[in-house]
């Protein structure tokens, strides 16, 4: 698949329904927003977290990807459709796409933010295969009413205990968006997870 592979096809509808989806997930933590997309990235770039990026970034937000997907011709697909600098360095990145989340770096290499800064911190991306067809994940706190269920599949091994320790930062730390086939799930900082084993 060539790196200069079409993006949207209506670039305005489609960003906008994208980002709607994306705020939407982040506004219900847990529950997961359809996104329908005709995208056909190069691999390993997944349709869904293409247009992700396609919506939410621009010449201004730098981008960190993992190893496999830095290998490949997305880096050169993203460039094009956004124009947004890919960084070396996980810690200068506005966002971070890691398509193997089992390869994924600790969060600490991650932007926090800083107290009066807080919004200057990453958000991690983290594609998955599935939303409820892993261990499942009890989630509370701003805007969940009680409780929620989620279960993606793959996690990083510690996730859940990164996840805490990134909470104790608030309000520093990073935000997750947690991407699967058809759909995607926000995680903000202000979350809490506890596994079910």
């Amino acid at each position: 698949m060539s790196a200069l592979a079409a993006g949207f096809a209506d670039p305005v509808f489609e960003s906008q329904r994208v980002f709607r989806a994306t705020m939407q997930a982040f506004a219900r933590p847990g529950t997961g927003q359809a996104i329908a997309t005709d995208l056909v990235p190069p691999a390993p770039l997944s349709p869904e977290a293409a247009a992700v990026l396609l919506a939410l970034a621009d010449h201004e937000t730098p981008l960190w990807l993992d190893a496999i997907l830095a290998g490949s011709d997305a880096p050169d697909f993203l460039r094009f459709h956004t124009g947004a600098p890919i960084v070396a360095d996980p810690s200068e990145a506005q966002f971070a796409l890691v398509s193997e989340p089992a390869l994924c770096p600790p969060f600490s290499r991650f932007a926090q933010g800083a107290p009066e800064y807080p919004e200057r911190s990453t958000t991690l991306i983290l594609g998955v295969g599935t939303l409820q067809g892993g261990p499942e994940l009890t989630l509370s706190g701003p805007g969940i009413a009680g409780e929620a269920r989620l279960a993606p599949s793959p996690l990083p091994d510690d996730f859940v205990w990164q996840w805490a320790a990134n909470g104790a930062l608030y309000p520093r730390g990073t935000d997750c968006l947690l991407v699967a086939p058809g759909a995607v799930a926000g995680l903000p900082r202000t979350t809490r997870i506890e596994r079910e084993d």
